[in-house]
């Protein structure tokens, strides 16, 4: 953009996207200067920004220390994570902040209607912590409104273990060093932390032991850590709605080597990858792709009940090839296996090309999408891989699950997103983040704003994020007299988008009204021919399709298809016509010869 974008730097880092995350309804982006934006359904506060609006393009997610010693600007976030309805930033100094929804849904008729935005016929709650505050204590905070916050709250549990404001490294009474969060995910109604330590901390939907020994998914506002993995470090970590995969250094730390890939919670549909369907208390290895494979593990992702995961060789020839591994429930296509069967062990999507380096995968609720480091993404799943819920409305012949993966262009004419970073996906909607963070695209379920394209309208293909936003273009402007020279270019763009604007306006209207004229003249001569009012299946369906129109074809094929009824009906109109047409012929011709005569009359006399 060169009108008011010509005052900046095309460079500049608070531009540059370089994380996105997405939950069930909303999006989070990470910038290289440590700012995070959102944009979707601002219902339970998820968006962070101070109220439940719907954002139907990015803004800025402000941060806010309790003592008011930190805001915006000396605040750097650097990693982000959404649930289904809450969100979780990790600040360079080790602090966590949390917003959105802290209750978890016990019992809802109609879930999957509810997370689609339909409707809701009953519930019930109970406190589930996924913020790591108790809404009961937080009456003090006016952006705490019970069980759920606007803004972002810092998690006092990592506070109280390690201080943000500590300057010092060491631990004094220990000489340890201190602990410092690393990285956070979050998905369903749980949240996850890894410390510099290598410990993974939960809390929130938690699997952990009953009363009984068995296994429940149990509501925790403290971060508590998972002990299992001591002696090791864990590196990344997933979670769908009711179990956790972690990806977990083979020795004591981790530096560059093997990775084995644990799983727990709740298995019913082989969401373990552990070959069965029996639910884990504690990790268990996935044997298919553990030490004694040719294969290293990089990534992993979860769905709502399947798990993603991305290997490629230990020992690469010329190419660094990969493969996706999918497995857990598979009744939407989300395994891209070419079936809706579930599958037990982890299965390599064979569809996918081999010789494609994979950067980047995510799992919504019933698809799944990678992107590969030459700019293809792929997507697969519920209604054709898109991410959309299976009443969206689609042509018959187009229509359904994709089973298999599909191939998702940047442009008609340009099949890759030039530049791939990562890509995200919500419950019903798919994000990309490419051009090295300077360009997004979306496409999936758009109500509420979730693409983030400005409307609030479904799109089936990739359409473009209004990103960077256009106010934030004007606050990088530092002199006062460059301030000037911005407003008044601002001025002069919305003043020409105005004229452009009431100039579209009007021509629309011009052609509202002689398509009325239109419609209304069809309707009469349909009528008067067919004996019927004009609708729009009347419409022949070569003139729907292309645009062009064969009348001497067409009206053959209306001949053909026509019953009896209609035929007399026509026969009749026409013949009466006809027998206008003759009449009127008569008509001029006796006035011509009337005329003649006159004529030859008027030169006699």
């Amino acid at each position: 953009m060169n009108d008011a974008g010509e005052f900046l730097n095309a460079g500049d880092l608070s531009h540059k996207v370089v994380d996105v995350a997405a939950g069930e309804a909303h999006t989070l982006l990470l910038t290289g200067d440590g700012s995070v934006y959102c944009w979707g359904k601002g219902m339970f506060g998820r968006l962070g920004i101070g109220s439940e609006k719907d954002e139907l393009s990015p803004v800025q997610v402000k941060f806010q220390n309790p003592n008011g010693t930190q805001d915006s600007d000396t605040i750097k976030i650097v990693a982000i994570a959404a649930g289904a309805y809450h969100s979780i930033a990790l600040a360079e100094n080790g602090a966590v902040w949390c917003w959105g929804y802290n209750l978890c849904i016990l019992n809802m008729i109609g879930f999957v209607d509810f997370i689609l935005y339909t409707s809701i016929y009953t519930l019930d709650y109970y406190m589930d912590g996924q913020l790591g505050i108790n809404g009961k204590d937080s009456h003090d905070d006016k952006y705490v409104i019970g069980d759920y916050s606007q803004m972002p709250c810092l998690l006092k549990k990592f506070l109280e273990l390690h201080p943000p404001d500590c300057s010092t490294g060491e631990s004094e009474a220990e000489g340890q060093t201190s602990l410092k969060i690393c990285a956070v995910k979050a998905g369903g109604m749980l949240s996850l932390a890894i410390d510099n330590h290598g410990t993974l901390w939960m809390w929130g939907n938690c699997p952990q032991q009953n009363k009984e020994g068995g296994l429940s998914l149990v509501s925790s506002f403290t971060p508590t850590p998972v002990w299992d993995f001591h002696g090791h470090t864990v590196v990344k970590v997933a979670c769908g709605n009711e179990h956790v995969v972690a990806l977990v250094s083979a020795g004591e730390s981790f530096d560059g080597g093997d990775l084995v890939c644990y799983s727990w919670g709740y298995n019913n549909h082989g969401q373990l990858g552990l070959g069965d369907r029996e639910s884990r208390l504690h990790p268990e290895a996935v044997k298919t792709v553990d030490m004694e494979s040719p294969l290293t593990l990089y990534d992993i992702a979860c769905g709502a009940f399947h798990t993603a995961l991305l290997t490629h060789k230990k020992n690469p020839n010329d190419t660094l090839e990969s493969t996706c591994w999918t497995f857990g429930l598979g009744d939407n296509g989300q395994l891209g296996h070419g079936t809706t069967q579930s599958a037990l062990f982890p299965t390599p999507v064979k569809e996918l090309p081999q010789n494609e380096y994979l950067i980047s995968v995510d799992c919504g609720l019933f698809h799944t999408s990678v992107v590969s480091s030459a700019g293809d993404v792929w997507s697969w799943g519920m209604e054709k891989g898109l991410g959309l819920c299976p009443d969206a409305s689609r042509a018959d012949t187009d229509a359904g699950h994709a089973l298999s993966p599909r191939h998702m262009s940047c442009k008609p004419d340009q099949p890759k997103f030039p530049d791939p970073v990562k890509v995200a996906c919500g419950a019903a909607h798919t994000v990309i983040v490419a051009q090295a963070g300077h360009k997004i695209w979306s496409w999936g379920r758009g109500r509420s704003g979730v693409l983030g394209n400005g409307k609030g309208e479904d799109c089936y293909t990739p359409t473009i994020v209004l990103w960077p936003p256009m106010i934030e273009d004007f606050k990088e402007v530092k002199s006062s007299d460059e301030q000037d020279k911005v407003r008044e270019k601002e001025t002069q763009i919305i003043k020409e988008s105005d004229e452009k604007l009431s100039s579209a306006l009007n021509e629309l209207k011009l052609l509202q009204t002689k398509l009325s004229i239109m419609e209304k003249y069809t309707s009469i001569l349909h009528g008067s021919i067919f004996g019927k009012p004009f609708d729009e299946q009347d419409i022949p369906v070569s003139l729907r399709n292309s645009g062009s129109f064969d009348i001497a074809k067409e009206w053959e094929n209306m001949l053909e298809a026509a019953d009896r009824r209609k035929l007399i009906g026509l026969e009749m109109f026409y013949r009466n016509m006809l027998a206008g047409v003759k009449d009127e012929l008569m008509k001029k011709r006796v006035k011509e010869i009337l005329k003649e005569c006159l004529q030859s009359s008027d030169l006699k006399n």
